[in-house]
């Protein structure tokens, strides 16, 4: 028992080897050979329930899943790659698994169930899926789960990593199960109560239900159900066979709050002494201030309070962002130059196809060499919300709000730069409007200490857009060679030399270790090296194959040293180095179909390297209707991947027209559009919302047309000419298909739970390429394609670094037609 006020959780632990006297049914068995568990009963795992108002969760020390599809005879075979058995989503669960014990439900008196998640829902929907879970494995109605935030928990080691598209696949067993012991402290609570035996017991709809009619709500048994001691118990899973919302459509349970303004991100807090807070930033990327020449005059203008140095720049206080804004258009600094001052896209081009490493499988007599080269503008991760963040630093101790996919990272990385122990500074996690890699990295929470420990004050933190693409995180710039040798019928050899400024791990994966490992010097080339062997796979069989990862312009921070930039600010960005490598590859695969004279569907259907690569080309084939008669001008694309566990295939139809081209809408790039995409993936046995992972899917189609077509910054004498969502030429509603097919293929049961965050950008961006290549007749080389065919906005000034707002969008567009009795003038 316990006081009234507190309430009841669970905790899960390793199932315990030969616990069950019983043979495994199927559905057990299955689950424990997907986990790499032993089996202890019918989906039975051992947990514990703790004293006081708690129940934690212990998740079970999985194994991988080795992928043990055969090769086709199709092709010459090719050589295993490290990704084909182990890939980085296998890391990422093991690495999770050791501290999964400290996942915990919570069942509060008035019946509503809560859990604080390790994951950070940065709008791909991870909240309303772990909210399914324990609904589904609690019987209780969706709409009295809460899914809230942990605070920066650094006992969680690797397990408060955001990122892989793995946040479902390392929480499916230990929220289940904690919902799991939760529930069955319910069940013995009610049967101590009523008197029976709790196998007499049904849960139905936050109510446990007696054979006797009797009805007792969860909320009456937490007290009871609660614990003075530890104690070890047994939960079962509930089987699959009686899912009732985990693998149906469901709606985010934040939609409402979004499409309403009422969802709370960082900036909407109520704290009314973190005053607006931005930061003049230098011209030149990662420059330094010289001098502030006139701070005194500035820190007199109306609303501002403070004006202080950074390392970022200048920060002003004030007691509007409007103010801060004037503020910084009135700053007068000298600025020492960036450490990429005078670069441009050509000067980095050129930098890394002179870093291409020399070849190393040798040509074979009698046969012919095939060869081609592709580069990649640099690009931004752009998420819809700026960086932001909430700091009040005082003397001895930190408080921050931010949202981080590390925050164990951020934790210590603004520890180490306000001068405080880890256990002096709290972060909370706050969700936010978007990633896609970028709040990797806690530039908007750094900032926001840093000016909070100079000003003395509390602040409210945030990024200009500008900010963003000038200072801000992205895709490096890459360059991919490629070399095959064939026989004209045969392709014997395959090799792909991948170059690429240098991709920032800094942030480390999840632990302050990791992340200080990180930044040591030469470690970003061997970390950056693991990452591409354990994602990036070549799904065809060539003959002997080898791709190789070469980075420029290293970082040379030191260790500790998290505010220290000494080249451009890169980062993972969504599927991290497999769009361009597949939009390459696929790229090249049809122009050496096109040399061989082979149907490039045909070409890949043939030569794929398993049975689940062939499925998902030959599906999207069928649903495309591929090689359907299309006007001069209209061709089709295809683009093939496999990533976490999850084999895709993308067809796009492309119209590449001269009317469909030159279309004029103002202030845009139109050029070819899209008219149709089909995407096609295989689905893990677990797939916990379909509608979520069909929004996802869309989204990623969303980011492969952009970065076929218009996404990238240009570089000029070290700085980014972008400033503006106007400028960066994202997707936009004038090159979006109007039919959008997505075909989840039918759950395999060998599969392990995936995710679906990133799955859908590579494919997709891969078959629009291919698809422009094809409508021309010559394959870009260069992408996006827009990239090279001039600045198409008027670049704003880098100094003030905040461009002035429009002050009236009305002049650019002609005045709408008046409606016969409008109340408007």
């Amino acid at each position: 028992m316990t006081r009234k006020d507190e309430a009841m959780t669970s905790r899960r632990s390793t199932p315990e080897p030969n616990a069950s006297p019983s043979a495994p049914s199927a559905d057990t068995a299955a689950d424990a050979e997907q986990i790499g568990a032993p089996v202890t009963g019918r989906r039975r795992f051992l947990g514990y329930l703790l004293a006081g108002s708690t129940v934690v969760a212990a998740a079970p020390l999985v194994g991988s899943v080795l992928d043990q599809s055969k090769a086709l005879a199709g092709g010459v075979p090719s050589n295993p790659q490290t990704s084909d058995n182990y890939d980085l989503s296998d890391a990422i669960y093991d690495a999770a698994k050791p501290t999964s014990d400290l996942i915990t439900v919570q069942v509060h008196p008035d019946g509503t169930v809560s859990h604080e998640m390790v994951r950070t829902e940065v709008g791909q929907g991870v909240q309303t899926a772990i909210a399914m879970l324990i609904a589904e494995e609690m019987d209780v109605p969706l709409e009295k789960v809460r899914v809230t935030h942990a605070d920066a928990r650094p006992e969680l080691v690797w397990n408060q990593l955001t990122g892989g598209s793995t946040s479902i696949g390392s929480q499916y067993y230990p929220v289940r199960v904690a919902a799991a012991i939760a529930k069955g402290a319910l069940l013995e609570a009610a049967a101590h109560k009523l008197d029976l035996a709790a196998s007499e017991l049904t849960g139905q709809s936050g109510k446990i239900l007696a054979p006797t009619g009797q009805v007792l709500s969860y909320g009456e048994l937490a007290e009871e159900a609660a614990t003075l001691q530890n104690k070890t118990v047994q939960a079962v899973l509930k089987p699959e066979s009686e899912f009732k919302i985990i693998g149906k459509p469901t709606r985010r349970v934040d939609a409402l709050d979004i499409v309403t303004g009422r969802k709370q991100f960082v900036t909407d807090f109520d704290m009314p002494d973190a005053l607006p807070t931005m930061v003049c930033r230098p011209p030149t990327i990662n420059g330094t201030v010289k001098s502030v020449n006139n701070a005194e005059d500035v820190q007199r203008m109306p609303g501002v309070t403070h004006v202080e140095t950074i390392t970022t720049g200048v920060a002003v206080r004030a007691r509007t962002f409007g103010q801060c804004i004037d503020a910084i258009h009135a700053l007068d600094v000298t600025w020492n130059p960036g450490p990429v001052a005078g670069t441009s896209d050509a000067s980095i081009e050129k930098e890394l196809k002179d870093a291409a490493p020399p070849w190393v499988l040798p040509a074979i007599p009698g046969t012919k060499t095939f060869e081609k080269e592709y580069t990649f503008a640099f690009t931004n991760n752009a998420p819809l919300e700026p960086a932001t963040a909430i700091a009040d630093v005082k003397e001895d101790s930190a408080e921050i709000w931010g949202a981080a996919k590390l925050p164990i990272t951020a934790q210590a990385d603004a520890a180490k730069l306000l001068g405080l122990p880890i256990s002096a500074v709290k972060f909370h996690v706050v969700g936010s409007g978007g990633s896609f890699g970028r709040r990797l990295f806690n530039d908007g929470p750094l900032d926001a200490a840093e000016a909070s420990q100079k000003m003395g004050a509390p602040v409210r933190m945030m990024w200009h857009r500008a900010d963003e693409y000038r200072q801000g995180r992205g895709r490096p710039m890459q360059v991919s060679k490629i070399r095959a040798h064939h026989n004209g019928k045969d392709v014997l050899s395959l090799e792909n030399r991948f170059m690429s400024v240098f991709t920032d791990w800094g942030h480390g994966f999840g632990d302050a270790a990791a992340a200080m490992y990180t930044r040591l010097p030469g470690a970003e080339l061997a970390v950056s090296e693991v990452i591409f062997e354990l994602t990036a796979v070549w799904p065809y069989n060539m003959g002997p194959t080898k791709q190789l990862l070469m980075e420029t312009r290293q970082a040379t921070e030191q260790p500790g040293a998290p505010r220290t930039r000494s080249t451009f600010n890169t980062g993972a960005m969504r599927q991290v180095y497999n769009p361009n490598v597949v939009a390459a590859q696929e790229l090249f695969v049809d122009e050496l179909a096109n040399e061989l004279d082979r149907d490039r569907y045909e070409f890949r259907r043939d030569l794929a390297k398993n049975e689940k690569f062939r499925k998902v080309i030959e599906k999207v084939a069928e649903a495309g209707n591929w090689g359907r008669s299309l006007p001069k001008g209209v061709a089709q694309g295809i683009g093939v991947h496999e990533e976490y566990k999850q084999y895709s295939a993308c067809l796009v139809e492309v119209d590449c027209r001269p009317e469909t081209v030159n279309r004029k809408v103002p202030g845009a790039t139109t050029g070819p559009r899209v008219t149709r995409a089909v995407f096609v993936t295989t689905v893990a046995r677990h797939l916990v919302n379909p509608l979520g992972a069909e929004a996802q899917l869309q989204g990623g189609i969303m980011d492969g047309i952009s970065l076929a077509q218009t996404n990238s910054l240009h570089l000029r004498d070290g700085a980014f000419l972008e400033g503006s969502y106007d400028d960066f030429r994202y997707t936009r509603q004038w090159n979006v298909p109007l039919d959008v097919e997505v075909i989840l293929l039918p759950e395999d049961p060998a599969a392990e739970v995936g995710g679906f965050g990133e799955v859908g950008v590579a494919p997709t961006f891969a078959a629009v390429a291919c698809a422009i290549g094809a409508a021309r007749g010559t394959y870009p080389d260069y992408l996006p394609i827009s990239h090279n065919a001039g600045i198409p906005f008027e670049v704003k000034p880098h100094v003030p670094p905040i461009p002035q707002s429009p002050t009236n969008g009305l002049e650019h567009y002609p005045a709408p037609a008046k409606a016969k009795g409008t109340l408007h003038p």
